[in-house]
């Protein structure tokens, strides 16, 4: 065994150099290899992530445009998505079977995603929403990838909780994202009425992207074309996902951190970053959004349910009640006292059912990987 090398350049350097040669998935994987390839797809998901935020508060000022700064900065993060693909793909290193479908599958649908994103643009002129087929499909995609590398890291990569947690942060971001839609919406029509009167002039949007909008519905820049273009999604929609499916995503995030407040601190840190990129956003002079404050009380709701160790049937619904309780009333709170997109208080009863349901289903199955035994990191350095 040599000494394990250190440094980004030097790791670069001696993985092709040592390791550069085809082999089976599960092949052996000396534990820095594991750290190399996973902290760089860290920076390619940073990449995504800080592109996607700002290509996001970009679609509300200014009219589309493929080559669009934010969509080259995300475009980064995907060139080295690719290549690390490819790495795991040849090499077998870095990966168990399962994680390495994962990754293939989700790439894949994110390549084919893309370019019908551009066509579906080039069809329907302005996307109104992200929420629509292609974007979903690009969130799937990334949805796909993330849990390969969870997978993983799970199965048979090195143990600790940062890189998983982190993980477990770009996976949420990623399920939320669609809410940007509303929490950018909300404000950019509160922008248009200033006193409580319509004031196009006043608009975060700039004038001709209004009028694209407005257009596409055969209208003058008036309220109803406006609210339609900020604000097309029901308002069931909102607190259905951001309470209800992030419950989920946090709940199985503590699952497999095994931290007492996992779920916490992974919406903690997701709600962080938020609160940190929209006044840098609007100091570049682009419009704000709504920060989700109350995902860290859907955070806490989840901790709380897991903490009282109950039988999975109880946890479920005690989960289902906490997190109803404690989303809806922390987004209610938000309301009053900050802002928030519009909300249908009604749909909190769904909500419960829904995540108590669907907490049961994934509580009561063994589906989480175990560590495998044919591709456990070996430790030691790059001659390992």
């Amino acid at each position: 065994m040599g000494t394990e090398v250190r440094g980004p350049v030097a790791q670069f350097k001696a993985f092709f150099r040592l390791h550069w040669t085809r082999g089976a998935v599960g092949r052996e994987t000396p534990e820095w290899v594991w750290r190399f390839a996973y902290h760089t797809w860290l920076i390619a998901l940073l990449f995504k992530l800080l592109g996607s935020s700002w290509d996001e508060s970009w679609h509300f000022k200014f009219l589309r445009d493929d080559l669009a700064p934010p969509h080259l900065l995300n475009s980064i993060g995907t060139g080295v998505a690719v290549v690390l693909v490819v790495i795991h793909t040849y090499t077998g290193m870095a990966a168990t079977r399962r994680s390495q479908r994962l990754l293939q599958t989700g790439l894949a649908v994110f390549l084919i995603a893309a370019p019908l994103d551009v066509i579906n643009h080039r069809i329907s002129g302005l996307d109104l929403t992200a929420w629509s087929a292609t974007h979903g499909l690009l969130y799937l995609g990334t949805a796909l990838m993330l849990a390969g590398l969870i997978d993983g890291w799970l199965a048979a990569g090195p143990r600790g909780t940062l890189v998983l947690g982190a993980l477990w942060v770009f996976f949420l971001e990623n399920t939320v994202f669609p809410n940007g839609q509303q929490e950018y919406g909300t404000l950019e029509m509160t922008s248009c009425m200033p006193h409580g009167v319509l004031d196009v002039s006043s608009c975060y949007a700039e004038r001709e992207l209004l009028e694209f909008a407005a257009n596409q519905i055969g209208r003058p820049v008036d309220y109803a074309a406006i609210e339609h273009f900020a604000l097309p999604i029901p308002s069931w929609v909102y607190p259905l996902w951001g309470i209800g499916v992030a419950a989920l995503v946090l709940a199985v995030a503590a699952r497999t951190m095994k931290l007492t407040w996992a779920a916490t601190i992974v919406a903690g840190a997701y709600v962080a970053y938020r609160a940190v990129i929209w006044p840098l956003l609007v100091a570049a002079d682009f419009p704000p959004s709504t920060v989700p404050f109350y995902l860290v009380f859907v955070g806490l709701a989840v901790d709380l349910a897991r903490r009282a160790r109950q039988p999975h049937l109880v946890e479920a619904v005690l989960g289902g009640v906490l997190v109803t309780a404690l989303g809806y009333g922390a987004l209610y709170a938000q309301d009053v006292l900050l802002d928030a997109p519009p909300v249908a208080w009604w749909s909190a009863p769904i909500a419960l059912v829904g995540v108590a349901g669907l907490w049961a289903l994934a509580r009561g199955r063994r589906w989480l990987p175990d560590r495998a035994k044919t591709s456990r990191p070996v430790s030691g350095g790059a001659d390992a």
